[in-house]
């Protein structure tokens, strides 16, 4: 099954089964930091797929857990909103939740999405391969040998900040403000890294000051190719509200660093747990860019994304009503046995890697998703030039969040170079 040791997860099962269907309440985020969460989905998949959830402290809401149905949700953009917001803890304000393209739908998501899409297009990545792969060399080369140190800091958070940085063309001694707004941003208090949303609103002042100051930069020069200009002199985004400019920079500040990083590291724990996969890579190097797709289905960065139904619509024998908040767990989506052959085992060499569901479908599909495979197949085409093993010396641990399926840190040592 899924990594966490064996009694935990035989607990979690049964607990599981334990509990009335009714009950089931997969938005827990204390199960995805333990991550324990996969046997409620596999019983959810079994035996109630789009299942109603009365309380939680999210409110009442429907999960969508298999992946045709999360398919035809994600697509059908008329009936299940995106407006309002993505994930199903909305943290509104006195002005509610933050505007951002995520969070729309046509054709306002529309116009504001093909403005930034050239900074990911094919054109672009060919640009930015080779800067890409320099400093995922430099970082690799400047790792300790023999010594125990945190992956997810010493690699995964730099080459994504500093991908970021380049794509915002904002100086790299910044790049780890990016880091550290991205986690605040998606962040709950009392588990770490803020302690009340005051603080968390304190923080978001100054990352708002920041990118302020860089379109008041931007739209004073000419148009250059950075996704601050693209956004400050393109027709359909130049004269948007400052409030909208900071939601479409806090959507491209996490889909840009979370998702990427979660999945660099989530590469390296997934070939040890599966050490005939590891083997496997470093006979056949090209087997690269689908172990990357692999990964990025047996990670599933983001674990869900939620639409409220703007109709009253049929589901798997139920009625979604109007108004209803529908969760679509890709994390569960991604172990559908009736789409995906063998789903909990990690396997490199599969026949469709492609097959996921984590970038999502639709007009929402994930923009930078060519980009996040790029980063992914650059740092591995360089680890496997340097390094015969990068061994995890403990269980990683995990971001408490029902959002965002990560990890704040990672133990590993590098016994020796090639």
């Amino acid at each position: 099954m899924a990594d966490g040791s064996v009694d935990i997860l035989k607990d979690a099962r049964a607990k599981a089964y334990a509990t009335a269907l009714a009950d089931l309440n997969p938005a827990q985020p204390e199960l995805f930091q333990s991550n324990t969460m996969w046997p409620i989905f596999e019983r959810l998949r079994k035996e109630d797929p789009v299942h109603f959830t009365a309380e939680s402290e999210y409110g009442p809401y429907w999960s969508i857990t298999k992946y045709n149905d999360i398919m035809a949700v994600d697509t059908n953009h008329q009936v299940f909103s995106s407006e309002g917001g993505i994930t199903i803890a909305t943290q509104d304000g006195d002005e509610g939740p933050l505007p951002m393209f995520i969070a729309m739908d046509p054709p306002k998501h529309d116009v504001q999405r093909k403005t930034v899409s050239p900074a990911v297009s094919p054109m672009n990545l060919a640009i930015l391969e080779p800067l890409i792969r320099e400093r995922a060399a430099k970082i690799l080369d400047s790792l300790p040998i023999g010594e125990e140190f945190d992956w997810v800091d010493k690699v995964s958070m730099e080459l994504t900040a500093m991908t970021l940085a380049t794509l915002f063309d904002m100086p790299q001694e910044d790049r780890r403000k990016l880091t550290y707004w991205s986690d605040v941003v998606t962040a709950v208090p009392g588990h770490g890294l803020i302690d009340t949303l005051e603080q968390k609103m304190q923080i978001f002042i100054d990352y708002h000051a920041y990118f302020t100051e860089l379109w008041n930069q931007r739209v004073n020069a000419e148009p250059a190719g950075d996704l601050i200009s693209m956004l400050a002199h393109g027709p359909e985004t130049r004269n948007m509200s400052p409030r909208e400019y900071f939601g479409n920079i806090v959507l491209l500040t996490v889909g840009g660093n979370d998702t990427t990083r979660n999945t660099i590291t989530g590469s390296v724990l997934a070939l040890n747990q599966n050490p005939d996969q590891y083997a496997k890579l470093r006979a056949n190097p090209d087997l690269i860019p689908s172990m990357v797709s692999e990964t990025i289905r047996w990670q599933t960065p983001l674990a869900h994304m939620r639409r409220i139904a703007t109709q009253d619509f049929e589901m798997g024998g139920k009625t979604i009503k109007k108004g209803d908040k529908v969760v679509m767990w890709y994390v569960s989506g991604n172990r559908d046995d009736e789409v995906i052959h063998d789903p909990d085992s990690y396997i490199i060499d599969r026949e469709r890697p492609r097959q996921h569901i984590s970038f999502g479908f639709g007009i929402h599909r994930c923009v930078g998703n060519r980009l996040a495979e790029l980063q992914l197949k650059i740092i591995w085409e360089e680890i496997l030039k340097r390094f015969p093993d990068i061994q995890v010396v403990s269980e990683p641990k995990r971001v408490f969040s029902t959002f965002v399926k990560g990890y704040e840190s990672m133990k590993v040592i590098i016994p020796t170079r090639l």
